[in-house]
C-alpha cells in the first residue's frame, strides 16, 4: 500500500508520516508542496491514498484537490488542516475528497481515519461537520475567528499567516481588531477569554 502526505511543514509530514507508517503496512512518499506532489503522481502512477495540506504552496484553494483527484485516477484524496472552515470541508467532500482531517487530530485517531479512507470509505470527524457553529459572545468576522482560532493554538502571527495564506501583516491587524472587540489585554488573553467561552 502506498500514501503520499504533501505538507509544507516538515515536522507535521514527518510525523504524520512516521506514525502510519510504525503502525499500517504501508510506504509512504512525502512531499512539501502541490507541484512536487502531482510530479511525485505522474512519475509513480496513482497511490492509495493521497493526504493534501490544504493551505500549503500551490493549492489555489481548492483547485489543488480537483487537479490532484483527477491525476491520482480518481483514487482516494483527501485534505488535511490545521485552519479550515466547516464550509471548506464540505465543499472538499462534495468535490470528491474522501476525507477532511483537522491537524489536531490525535495520532491513533488519524491512523484510524487513513485506514478508513483506504477502504473506500469517507471521514470527516462527526462534531467538526454537525455539531453547533461555533459561537462567540463576540461580534467577530469569520476570518477573525480562524485567527482567534490560531492563537488559542498557541501560534505565532507568522505561523497563523501560513496556515490561512495571508501576509503576517494582515494577521497582525486582524489580532489588533480581535483583542479591541473582545476588551482583552493582549493575545494571551484573547487566547484565555476564547477558552473561557468554549470557543477552543
Amino acid at each position: 500500500m502506498r500514501i503520499l502526505i504533501a505538507d509544507d511543514h516538515h515536522l507535521v509530514r514527518e510525523t504524520i508520516g512516521a506514525f502510519i507508517e510504525a503502525k499500517m503496512d504501508v510506504r509512504v512518499e512525502k512531499a512539501d508542496n502541490l507541484t512536487e506532489a502531482c510530479d511525485i503522481v505522474e512519475r509513480d502512477g496513482a497511490f492509495d491514498l493521497v493526504l493534501l495540506d490544504y493551505d500549503m504552496p500551490g493549492m489555489d484553494g481548492l483547485n489543488g484537490l480537483k487537479r490532484m483527484i483527477s491525476l491520482n485516477a480518481d483514487r482516494p484524496v483527501a485534505l488535511l488542516s490545521g485552519a479550515a472552515s466547516r464550509r471548506i470541508a464540505e465543499t472538499a467532500l462534495a468535490l470528491g475528497a474522501v476525507g477532511f482531517i483537522p491537524k489536531t487530530m490525535n495520532a491513533r485517531s488519524m491512523v484510524l481515519a487513513v485506514r478508513f479512507m483506504v477502504e473506500g470509505e469517507v471521514f470527516a470527524p462527526f462534531d467538526f461537520l454537525f455539531g453547533e457553529a461555533e459561537q462567540t459572545p463576540w461580534e467577530l468576522t469569520g476570518r477573525e475567528k480562524d485567527v482567534l482560532q490560531g492563537i488559542c493554538n498557541g501560534w505565532s502571527n507568522k505561523e497563523i499567516a501560513r496556515e490561512l495564506a495571508v501576509h503576517e501583516t494582515t494577521v497582525k491587524m486582524h489580532v489588533r481588531a480581535l483583542t479591541k472587540k473582545m476588551n482583552a489585554k493582549n493575545r494571551t488573553h484573547a487566547a484565555m477569554l476564547a477558552r473561557e467561552n468554549g470557543f477552543s
